[in-house]
């Protein structure tokens, strides 16, 4: 398979029978969910395009206020991207459209008014949450303009329609991974899509009455630049999930990235399950917000270690290390960063129906998990309980705590806490239900594939059959007491115990 194959497999035509319209004014650019401006396939393709069409570029980047979970401290992550697209496309010629709904439905209508303008119309191709459902509703748009429209995949570096079949286990799609990784580095996209030929510059005249009738969000985002919780404070979403100072837009995501470089990734292979010894990278909310690429921060791991040559890698692979031409913790990273996480996306996109819902689990254990659900619980504590953190195991209180004021639980308690749930809950589909609940609500990473993945996975998902025990049947089992054992856990509790 060659680059270019790659590069075919990220397209998705959403109206298969559209034409360019002849008379378009603008490529237009939606900006969704891979919301930066570097090392992007869907941003390159839209520059493509607007050059074949000698045509200007409009980004439009727009936030509801009703998706599912919306707060303070999600918008907040977002906006910071945004006022960053901001100053960075002002002084060239690419049109930037920032959109900030201030009640529900406010903004129905812009995106197939500014649709009618557009020669076609660019997206992002991302399998899960609410994306889906826009690119349907783009794609109806579409038809009825008759209008060319793409969503371009740019999840990670597999193509996340490459597959055939979705992948049981990470030692699965790991051998999928490494046989398609030279092609996958072949294909990758620029460091920068807006440098070359200059694009035709754009001009706001061509949209007519559009942003009298949608006005941009400029005038709001000069006030959150200045009293971020006073702008949010105007919008109706969750203000009891508040924002986590100092987190979101590209700038914070790739400080943290240098930071894990210089002082946690040589750490990271022997210290990353320690919660006393916090050496995770940190970039998983810009990961997921689009704000940083796989590729950058693959080849960032790299050249900290050894000059760029993907020439070294191996033509076979298949086991967590040993591939990479790395350390053991730049390949333990490394298989965190795409084999775990892209697992979630081909997940999402090749079980679209499914990805998010327990009855999707192993049939081995939806029938272990059924046979124990009437085991008794000597702990079983309500959802209002466990999201305030009053549960009798301090360890998991603390867990909740980090992740109500951080937005972010250390790695090895993430996987307990889900555990926990699990053994505290009625049964075990409404254990699923409160864990994605609690961290879809309060993870600054949730809302992802991998929150899907991650929380099932609590429950079965890409793992096998263990130890038969009370109420988790043959699930993979763990618990504080262990937990304590393993860790010195004395830094983390004096951290997080006291937190409300």
């Amino acid at each position: 398979m060659t680059a270019a194959d790659f590069l075919d497999y990220r397209l998705r035509p959403l109206n298969p029978s559209g034409k360019p319209r002849g008379d378009g004014r603008y490529v237009l650019y939606w900006m969704q969910q891979h919301r930066r401006l570097a090392y992007h396939h869907g941003l390159q393709h839209a520059v493509y395009r607007a050059r074949q069409h000698r045509l200007p570029l409009l980004i439009f980047e727009a936030l509801r206020v009703d998706y599912p979970h919306a707060a303070d401290r999600h918008h907040a992550f977002c906006i910071h991207g945004m006022l960053e697209h901001r100053r960075a496309l002002a002084p060239g010629p690419v049109g930037y459209y920032p959109y900030v709904e201030d009640r529900p439905g406010a903004g129905k209508g812009l995106l197939a008014a500014l649709s009618r303008q557009a020669a076609e119309v660019i997206t992002d191709e991302v399998p899960c949450f609410i994306v889906p459902g826009h690119n349907r509703a783009l794609g109806r748009i579409a038809a009825e303009q008759g209008l060319r429209a793409t969503a371009v995949d740019s999840c990670g570096l597999l193509p996340i329609h490459l597959l055939e079949k979705p992948c049981p286990t990470a030692a699965v799609f790991r051998r999928h991974v490494h046989r398609h990784m030279v092609t996958a580095l072949a294909s990758s996209p620029k460091a920068n899509p807006l440098t070359g030929t200059p694009l035709a510059p754009f001009s706001w005249e061509c949209l007519g009455p559009i942003p009298q009738r949608w006005p941009s969000a400029d005038a709001w985002l000069d006030h959150f630049s200045q009293q971020p919780e006073a702008a949010l404070a105007q919008l109706p979403i969750d203000h009891g999930v508040p924002l986590v100072p100092g987190r979101g837009g590209r700038r914070c995501g790739l400080g943290e990235l240098r930071d894990f470089l210089r002082h946690r990734l040589k750490d990271y292979g022997e210290r990353r399950s320690d919660p006393a010894q916090p050496v995770a990278s940190g970039l998983s909310p810009y990961l997921h917000w689009g704000q940083l690429s796989a590729y950058e921060i693959l080849r960032a791991v790299w050249e900290a270690e050894q000059p760029w040559d993907p020439g070294l890698l191996p033509e076979k692979g298949g086991a967590r290390l040993g591939f990479w031409p790395l350390s053991e913790s730049a390949q333990s990273f490394l298989d965190e960063l795409i084999t775990w996480r892209e697992l979630g996306h081909h997940t999402g996109a090749l079980r679209p129906e499914a990805y998010d819902r327990y009855d999707s689990l192993p049939e081995w254990a939806l029938k272990s998990l059924a046979a124990h659900a009437g085991d008794p619980r000597p702990h079983c504590y309500t959802l209002e309980q466990l999201e305030a953190a009053q549960t009798h195991d301090e360890i998991w209180n603390a867990s909740m705590r980090q992740l109500r004021s951080e937005g972010m639980i250390h790695n090895y308690l993430r996987m307990l806490w889900g555990k926990k749930i699990l053994e505290w809950s009625p049964d075990p589909e409404t254990a699923y239900q409160r864990a994605i609940h609690l961290n879809n609500k309060w993870s600054l990473d949730g809302r992802n594939a991998n929150s899907w993945s991650g929380v099932l996975w609590c429950f079965g998902r890409y793992d096998r059959p263990w130890f038969e025990r009370e109420i988790f049947g043959s699930i993979r089992y763990m618990s504080s007491d262990s937990t304590r054992r393993k860790f010195r856990m004395q830094s983390y509790l004096q951290t997080y115990g006291g937190i409300q």
